[in-house]
């Protein structure tokens, strides 16, 4: 599963169902599930699948529908640097975002895995948390989709999965009272989402 994928799945799905109307979802999600076995929320985390069945459905039309389902989610600023940054216009994404890093111990957290990958034992010293809170706090992260599974350690003869964050860097900004969050992706994060993979095609 990838996190950016994922931190905007929920958002995705309400302006997906949106723009579609009743029928058409149900129509989509039928066809998803007959061709995938999926629904049309798990669709959304494979953005491919629903592309698919968006083109057989829409043909070139799924272009324009794919454009205006993300742009009121997010914009890409930058395609050629390759420091490229999102800027997050969905109030509910932001507020995920937002909520992760007002929490002092969450921003720790993210702080600490922001450039290589830990396992939890490893973020609950680093960060000096206690275990039960911890842990906590680090399911919280990966649900939301900020932190992602990155590769595994043997401890004990056993896979210990190792977390990273999926943000290089984060900008938050007020201007004229309307809050603004740029983030710019880990390279892998950016390669692994499915939902940028179609867009940049």
């Amino acid at each position: 599963m990838v996190g950016f994928d994922h931190l905007l799945a929920k958002s995705l799905n309400e302006i997906v169902k949106k723009n579609l109307g009743t029928k058409t979802s149900k129509k989509i999600e039928d066809r998803l599930f007959e061709k995938f076995g999926i629904s049309l929320t798990q669709s959304i985390e494979e953005f491919d699948k629903l592309d698919l069945v968006l083109r057989e459905f829409f043909g070139k039309g799924a272009d324009g529908l794919e454009r205006n389902f993300f742009k009121n989610l997010f914009q890409i600023n930058s395609k050629k640097s390759k420091d490229v940054w999102h800027t997050i216009t969905d109030s509910n994404v932001n507020e995920i975002i937002l909520q992760a890093f007002g929490d002092s111990d969450k921003k720790k957290i993210l702080e600490t895995v922001s450039t290589t990958a830990k396992i939890i034992a490893s973020i609950l010293k680093e960060c000096d948390l206690p275990q039960t809170s911890g842990y906590r706090k680090i399911n919280q992260l990966i649900d939301d989709g900020l932190l992602v599974h990155s590769g595994y350690v043997m401890k004990d003869n056993k896979k210990t999965n190792k977390y990273v964050c999926i943000f290089n860097n984060l900008k938050i900004n007020i201007e004229k009272n309307n809050l603004i969050v740029d983030v710019q992706l880990t390279k892998l994060e950016q390669q692994n989402s499915s939902i940028l993979q179609i867009i940049q095609n």
